[in-house]
């Protein structure tokens, strides 16, 4: 299958004109995923009350080495200090208010333009299914609105799982408004560090859920033994062939055959547990052939889960992995009854749908209006998402 790449134009930020203010209703969106490999961040514009926003700008600020290794340690300690913790989260703070403000700096913008930031911050533990269901972000909203004197809306799915939903995936709601047609079915595929897809049909029921490892595993594994952030274009894992004893292990992992809706995170994937099974597997493996199995596992659990949903006419890929060309020939191969292309072909990068998503929430929540989560997290009802911490 040929990988649809898009013009280094397709997105470029807009000239913002100077008579440009607040009745242009304009939003920063921040959003670090499971990767911990930075921060993306949008501004938009939304002309109307729900409807689809107008990306302006974007750019990716870098998480340091130091950060990264300590937000990592934090995520994956059985046991953690509070004071490791509140320090983290206001370094966080700190990070993501320097992104703000350097998009703002290089779009010349004022912050008294911005109507709201909305920030999801940066998870370290996400269990909806404890007796005491909860999911926790850093990065202090207080010092981000301080620091930038803008409104920040941030805290989104923690008021999903008080109304009774797993908190995840919150993005479905995004892609419900600028992806769902009248006339096809159709998959979004988010391919971060996890993997989540959204059914969008116009004759049946929504569904969303998280379907399992996407890039984290495969991440680590690279990071381990080639000192690189990620398997560029999964070039390393399509070296060598895909050993089954191995992936049989890796399927057999609970989370795959729990019913919908469901969420999952690094909390469950991660180096521990792929070093957990390859102990198990007692196999003598090459690295390489460790790389295509951990391909193989996401590509598989992705197919079974659509698979569930169709018949689908039409699969779009964002996030990270949208540029693993190994990854996306192998869905068209375990998927022959649909389409698989990346959003791109919309209009839309691939790499700036998550952030645009929080940008246009902080919006929804600003205006007052709620959201309805019940078909994609298993809420009891809509609710507003998010805090509003004024700036």
């Amino acid at each position: 299958m040929e990988i649809y790449r898009p013009p280094a134009c397709l997105l470029t930020p807009k000239k913002l004109s100077p008579d440009m203010a607040k009745s242009e209703n304009l939003f920063l969106g921040m959003m670090s995923g499971t990767s911990l490999d930075g921060i993306d961040t949008v501004l938009i514009r939304c002309l109307t009350a729900g409807g689809i926003p107008e990306l302006i700008a974007t750019n990716f600020q870098p998480i340091d080495d130091q950060t990264k290794n300590d937000l990592l340690n934090l995520c994956n300690a059985p046991e953690v200090k509070i004071q490791t913790l509140g320090q983290l989260d206001t370094r966080m703070g700190h990070i993501f208010a320097n992104a703000a403000l350097n998009l703002l700096q290089l779009t010349k913008t004022k912050p008294q333009e911005i109507s709201a930031i909305g920030c999801h911050g940066q998870t370290i533990y996400h269990a909806p299914n404890d007796s005491y269901p909860f999911t926790m972000q850093i990065g202090d909203p207080n010092l981000i609105s301080e620091l930038t004197g803008i409104t920040t809306i941030a805290d989104f799915r923690r008021r999903d799982i008080a109304a009774g939903g797993q908190g995840a995936p919150i993005a479905p709601l995004f892609h419900r408004l600028i992806f769902k047609d009248d006339k096809q079915s159709r998959v979004i595929l988010n391919l971060g560090g996890i993997a989540n897809i959204t059914l969008l049909d116009p004759n049946r029921p929504e569904a969303a859920f998280d379907t399992g490892p996407a890039n984290i595993l495969m991440d680590y594994w690279v990071s381990k033994h080639k000192n690189k952030p990620y398997d560029h274009s999964g070039e390393w894992a399509s070296s060598e062939s895909v050993n089954k004893s191995l992936l049989k292990i890796f399927r057999e992992e609970n989370y795959f055959n729990l019913p919908q809706p469901k969420s999952t995170g690094r909390e469950l994937f991660n180096a521990s547990w792929l070093e957990s099974k390859l102990a198990d597997a007692a196999l003598d493996l090459s690295p390489s052939a460790v790389q295509a199995t951990l391909l193989e596992l996401t590509a598989s659990t992705i197919s079974d889960a659509i698979k569930l949903l169709e018949p689908v006419d039409e699969i779009l890929v964002c996030g990270g992995g949208a540029h693993n060309s190994s990854l996306l020939n192998r869905l068209q191969t375990l998927l022959t009854k649909s389409k698989i292309t990346s959003t791109a072909v919309l209009g839309l990068n691939p790499d700036w749908i998550e952030a645009t998503a929080f940008a246009w929430m902080a919006g929804e929540t600003l205006a007052g209006r709620k959201l309805d989560t019940r078909s994609f997290t298993g809420a009891e009802r809509s609710v507003y998402l998010g805090a509003i911490y004024q700036g």
